[in-house]
Formats: C-alpha cells, sequence, structure tokens
C-alpha cells in the first residue's frame, strides 16, 4: 500500500535515527566513507575552480571561526567551510558514488556534517549518526527521482542539496516536523544541469559547494521555525513534478531501519567518472588475460548503459583534464598504457599523442544487457579488435571499487595518501594522525580538526 506522506515518514525516520540502532558494519563503512572523501578533498588543493571558490569564501565569509578549511587550514563559518570542502572534494573525480541512485553522497554530505560538527562541538558518534542519516536519505531521494531525472539533472547537485540538509538537520537535533520543513527549503533550492560538460565549465564544483551550502542554511533556518514545502518531493509541484518522468515515491521509505543504502556505496578506483569505470575495468581484463600490446589494438567498442551515453557522449573533443576524466576513449587509452586511470596519470598524459590516437579507436554502443541491469548494477563489457584480425571480449560484473569487489582499509589510507601528495595539502605525518583520528571516530567526544 502506498504511503500517504512519504517525506514525512522519511523526515521522521532521519530526525529519530540514533546511534545504538546503527548496526556495526554500517559505522564502520561510514569511517571508511569519510576517510575517502577526506583524500578527495586535500586533492582539490590548488585547483583552479576551487581556489576560485575559496576567494570567493575568503571575501565573503568571516576572518575566523570554529570550522576547518581544509585546503587552506584557515578556521571560517560553517557555511563557507562546507561550500569550499564540497568544491574541493568534488575536484579529482576520487570521490564515491551510490550505484542506483547515481549520486556522490560524501561529497555534501561530509563537508556540511564535518562544518556543523566542529562549531557544535559535537561527539564523533553524533558525527557519523548524522552522516548516515544523510547518506540514507540522499540515496533514496536519488532512486526515487530516477533515471529520467539524471539525464539532464546532476543528481549530486539536486538530491544533495537534501542530504547535507538532513546531516546538518540530525546534529541540530531538528523535530521530525522541522526536519520536514528542512527537507522543503533544501529542495525548493536544489539544482545544477549536466550542460557544463559541453564546454568544461566549471560548474561541477559549483553544485557541491551550493548543495551543502545551501543543505545548511535550511536546516538552520528549520531550527529557527522557518517552515519549508511539506511534499517538496512528491507534491503536485515538488521535485518529481519538476524534474522527472519516472519517479517513483516508494523508493523514499524502501525499508528505512532495515536496509542500509550506505553499505551500497562504491568507492571510485579511478580517478574519473564512473561511467567509465566498468569498460576500464572490462578492458584491464583483456590485456592481462591476453598479455595483448596496445599497438596491436585496431578498435574498442564500450558496450554501456544510456546513462554513461548521456554523460560521456557529450566529450567528443576533451581539452582539460577534467572534461578527459569524462571521455571514454581517453580513459580507456590511460588505462591501456598505464593499468590505472589516477590523478596523475591524467595530469600528465592526457593529451600524450599515443592516447589521442587510442582515443579515436574508441567508441561507445548502447547494450541491452548492462542498460537493463543500470543503475543498480554497472556491468562493464568491451570488444577489442586487434590488428592481426582477433576478437576480444571483456567483462567486469563488480568493477573495482564496488561492494563486492572493495577496497580494504589499508587500499583507502593509500588513496587518500595519493591524493594528498597530488594537492600538497598535508604531509604523511600529518595523514596518518588523520587515519588514526577517523578510524576511532567513535571514542571521540568532541569533533575537533583534522589537520593541525
Amino acid at each position: 500500500m502506498p504511503v500517504e506522506h512519504p517525506s514525512q515518514v522519511l523526515a521522521e525516520f532521519v530526525a529519530t535515527l540514533q546511534f545504538e540502532t546503527i548496526p556495526p558494519v554500517v559505522l564502520r563503512r561510514a569511517e571508511d566513507l569519510f576517510l575517502d572523501w577526506f583524500g578527495s578533498a586535500l586533492a582539490g588543493k590548488n585547483a583552479r575552480p576551487v581556489e576560485t571558490i575559496e576567494r570567493f569564501a575568503q571575501a565573503m565569509g568571516p576572518v575566523g571561526g570554529t570550522s576547518e578549511v581544509l585546503i587552506s587550514r584557515r578556521q571560517t563559518s560553517p557555511l563557507f567551510a562546507a561550500m569550499v570542502n564540497a568544491a574541493a572534494s568534488h575536484f579529482a573525480e576520487q570521490d564515491d558514488l551510490h550505484n542506483s541512485s547515481v549520486f556522490h553522497p560524501a561529497c555534501v554530505v561530509f563537508p556540511a556534517a564535518l562544518a556543523v560538527a566542529q562549531a557544535l562541538g559535537s561527539s564523533g558518534k553524533e558525527f557519523l549518526t548524522a552522516s548516515v542519516a544523510g547518506y540514507e536519505a540522499g540515496i533514496r531521494i536519488g532512486e526515487f527521482l530516477g533515471r529520467s531525472h539524471y539525464k539532464i539533472f546532476h543528481t549530486t547537485g539536486t538530491v544533495g542539496t537534501l542530504a547535507a540538509a538532513v546531516a546538518v538537520g540530525r546534529l541540530l537535533k531538528l523535530t521530525p516536523e522541522q526536519m520536514l520543513h528542512a527537507l522543503g527549503s533544501a529542495g525548493t533550492q536544489a539544482a545544477g544541469l549536466w550542460e557544463f560538460l559541453r564546454d568544461a565549465a566549471d560548474s561541477k564544483q559549483l553544485h557541491t559547494a551550493k548543495a551543502a551550502a545551501n543543505g545548511l542554511m535550511a536546516a538552520y533556518l528549520a531550527q529557527d521555525g522557518f517552515t519549508g514545502a511539506r511534499h517538496i518531493l512528491e507534491g503536485k509541484q515538488g521535485m518529481a513534478a519538476g524534474m522527472s518522468s519516472d519517479a517513483n515515491p516508494d523508493f523514499l521509505t524502501d525499508r528505512l531501519g532495515e536496509r542500509w543504502a550506505l553499505v551500497e556505496t562504491s568507492f571510485k578506483f579511478h580517478a574519473s567518472c564512473r561511467h567509465t569505470h566498468p569498460a576500464a575495468d572490462a578492458l584491464l581484463q583483456v590485456i592481462k588475460d591476453n598479455d595483448l600490446p596496445v599497438s596491436q589494438i585496431a578498435q574498442i567498442t564500450a558496450h554501456v548503459h544510456q546513462g554513461a551515453i548521456d554523460v560521456l557522449g557529450p566529450v567528443v573533443d576533451p581539452r582539460t583534464v577534467h572534461q578527459a576524466k569524462f571521455s571514454m576513449g581517453t580513459v580507456l587509452g590511460i588505462v591501456a598504457y598505464y593499468h590505472y586511470a589516477g590523478v596523475q596519470e591524467f595530469e600528465q598524459h592526457f593529451q600524450d599523442a599515443d592516447i589521442a590516437s587510442l582515443c579515436s579507436k574508441v567508441s561507445m554502443a548502447l547494450d541491452p544487457e548492462v542498460d537493463a541491469a543500470y543503475p543498480a548494477r554497472w556491468i562493464g563489457k568491451v570488444t577489442v579488435r586487434t590488428t592481426d584480425g582477433r576478437t576480444l571480449f571483456g567483462r567486469a560484473d563488480e568493477p573495482k571499487g564496488d561492494p563486492g569487489n572493495t577496497l580494504s582499509r589499508q587500499e583507502l589510507e593509500e588513496k587518500a595518501m595519493r591524493l594528498s601528495v597530488f594537492g600538497q595539502s598535508a604531509s604523511e605525518v600529518e595523514m596518518q594522525h588523520a587515519f588514526q583520528h577517523i578510524w576511532n571516530l567513535t571514542e571521540v567526544d568532541t569533533i575537533g580538526k583534522l589537520l593541525p
């Protein structure tokens, strides 16, 4: 039987979520995701779009404050710290992704939650509870809005606004009614369009910056009695009505307290759009299984879902590092030559003649099996034709980083260390100190700073 007011049910759940009711496996995964986000945020240091947003925050925000801007180590208000940290963590294309919602939760939930937790002096347990609430709500709202939403809207920008509002609202101890109003104020601010990919605009970092900041604002306003639309998600003039043609309200309340969607979230192994990862891993399988030299590759066909074509298709001639991360041909070229598409590989090689040559040999084709499985599963399939006339096939049912093929804590630490080196943002000693802090969050009375 359909739930009469699913937004209210969701608001009730996240507003009353208690640390003691969250399974240990979910809490450990939340710690993993937080550490992974921390590395991505540090990788944004010195990135032009991120530094532009940081200069804006310096000009408009307070000189001092309670909350930490990771890339500059300065203190400012929660609003501007959340804004900059969110922008920074969505630059290197290494932040997490939840498959079925096609949503990057970390880069909007953690910046807002960390900034407010530092301002309030919240405990590690309170911070983790708020973060889990943000993930659970955001993922379900992303699933609710469906594939049609993602075709035009950058879900992390739109849904991220509500996820951030929930995380902050939980830290502020909003009542269920206040949380419902926070969702209303967040939803009416939700924005983010994919058009920026066509001309390599900087909008992707703006999307996460504003999602974290606007969600934070919505929660604080609700605490002070400000009201929002009570049916912002499913109402006749709500988000689904204006932003989706296949919305399903059942997703909003799907097994709340039983299904923990946070643990379904994937880590990013390669530093590129997640839509490229399945094909990249399938190509790696072909190369390794057949000991195939790149010089013998004549043609590569990546068999993909429609979402990959929608997002990657507009990038036909990548001119920037960021655009290259949304080019299937460039990603597969880097993977073929270096067996890993990391931040340094993109920075140093995306314009190499060899990469460009292989890029021109790559095409995408809609595959019925892959498309039917998406977005619940992201299957990778490639066909490789060789210069000596062979046809080779590769398949990846769970790309590296998926829950069934996840990264260990050691791998997460190594990834975060690489990202801090890339951003020149923290020393090895500082990173090790932060790792220990994050792994022991449940014992921390006050969340405090992550970097000295």
